[in-house]
């Protein structure tokens, strides 16, 4: 295949994913509006209660992601009986680490006041966790069969069902948030409540499709035996793609907790525009996963010419989409930003004020953050995970949060401060996970 017709193939299996990563998105977005639009100090404590709970779910997904090159790879190789031992015990140890995390979201008010908050934006958050933390469990089982049938490529389905949960996502929050066709008004509590409802129904229907549809992998008869070799598999690929995931994730909870720390308005701010620049990175991510999948199967092919002309060719579609994002972001903030915030909100003109240099930052990270997700989804297809956690380890946390820390607080640049901070780690780490994929696992693979 030529570069043209790798970057096609890459399109028509990620252009689903993307549409799916970009509708999972919209449910946090969803929130993130209709809170807005209900009280800023809300949607405060919902930027901090959503990002304890997107921490834990991230570093849970690992083992889901863990899935994507294992199954992919093993399709590939026509072995569907490892297709269905890897997915069956993914599931496994999503629904172990849930059991594991679920405490700390249930007595979630400790852990925000330990994280600096104050004491109303702790117990609100904590109202928003208590109800929405047990989706934990049905989302991380959404996230493994996502996996699954995206290394199947079966990626149509994956979109359909996300946007079904988008539709009862708004529905739901509408209804509860404020109140309206009769039903109380819950607030934040409504909108955990719509969270919640929305993996569950996801969850089955996924689930009904993969023992329907791909009845011949079995993944629920007999679900409850074991199988420790499948499961030391996924366990040992699965647990640094978590630990990357949470080192990442990590840095910008640490960003939100310092942002917290300046007061609730540019915590406001801060998650609005954090909601708008995570809004392209699911275009990237959805690039990413779709690199991941190719790269497993080119793998279970030996078709190493092929990996390297898919990367190339993913690789080219990814800068194309973060330069269109990075002028957006800078000719036109206002309107974004003020999309999120009642036009009687009190608070409107400084929050706005207070985000477009915000979003300015997030336009300059642009390609570092497409970079860097790109070159972990290509390491994850050819199953390369523990060093890119060194990596990112690194990257996130012994450079980039000092440096948040250091001009947001140091030298007093505040909200600016903090993202550049950002903006330092994700450069770093898109270099050297670059450099990781192309000079050592691309050499590595042509020398064997």
């Amino acid at each position: 295949m030529t570069n043209l017709q790798h970057m096609r193939a890459i399109l028509v299996l990620g252009l689903p994913l993307i549409g799916s990563n970009v509708a999972q998105f919209a449910i946090s977005l969803i929130d993130t509006v209709m809170l807005g639009w209900y009280d800023v100090e809300v949607l405060a404590a919902q930027v901090m209660g959503s990002m304890l709970f997107f921490v834990l779910f991230i570093m849970g997904s690992g083992f889901a992601w863990a899935v994507m090159p294992m199954v992919a790879e093993a399709e590939a190789a026509g072995n569907q009986t490892l297709v269905r031992r890897f997915t069956r015990m993914a599931l496994w140890i999503s629904l172990c680490f849930g059991v594991a995390v679920m405490p700390l979201m249930i007595w979630s008010e400790p852990v925000l006041l330990a994280l600096g908050q104050t004491p109303q934006i702790a117990r609100v958050g904590a109202e928003y966790l208590v109800i929405a933390g047990w989706g934990i469990f049905p989302a991380l089982m959404v996230m493994v069969l996502k996996s699954y049938l995206a290394a199947l490529e079966r990626t149509r389905i994956v979109l359909w069902v996300t946007l079904g949960a988008v539709a009862v996502n708004a529905v739901v929050n509408y209804g509860l948030i404020f109140g309206n066709w009769g039903l109380p008004e819950m607030g934040i509590r409504g909108a955990a409540v719509a969270s919640v409802a929305v993996q569950v129904v996801s969850m089955v229907l996924l689930a009904i499709y993969a023992a329907v549809v791909t009845s011949e992998h079995q993944l629920f008869v007999r679900f409850w035996r074991p199988d420790w070799e499948a499961f030391g598999h996924v366990f040992r690929l699965g647990w640094p793609i978590g630990l990357t995931n949470l080192a990442e994730v990590g840095l910008f909870a640490a960003a939100s907790t310092m942002m917290g720390w300046l007061g609730e308005v540019p915590l406001a701010a801060h998650g609005i525009a954090l909601q708008i620049a995570s809004l392209t990175f699911m275009i990237h991510l959805g690039l990413s996963n779709a690199a991941t999948v190719r790269a497993g199967r080119a793998m279970g092919q030996r078709d190493l010419q092929g990996l390297r002309r898919g990367a190339i060719g993913v690789s080219v579609l990814s800068v194309g989409v973060a330069l269109l994002t990075m002028a957006v972001f800078l000719l036109v903030p206002e309107p974004l930003l003020g999309a999120f915030i009642s036009p009687d909100d009190p608070d409107r003109v400084p929050v706005i004020a207070l985000g477009v240099p915000l979003l300015a930052a997030a336009a300059v990270f642009q390609l570092a953050d497409a970079a860097q997700v790109l070159a972990l989804g290509l390491l994850r297809g050819v199953q390369d995970t523990r060093v890119p956690l060194v990596i990112a380890a690194v990257s996130y946390w012994v450079i980039g949060v000092p440096i948040s820390y250091g001009l947001g607080f140091v030298l007093d640049w505040q909200g600016p401060g903090v993202w550049i901070g950002l903006t330092v780690g994700l450069f770093i780490a898109s270099i050297l996970l670059m450099g990781r994929f192309w000079g050592h696992s691309v050499k590595r693979l042509f020398a064997d």
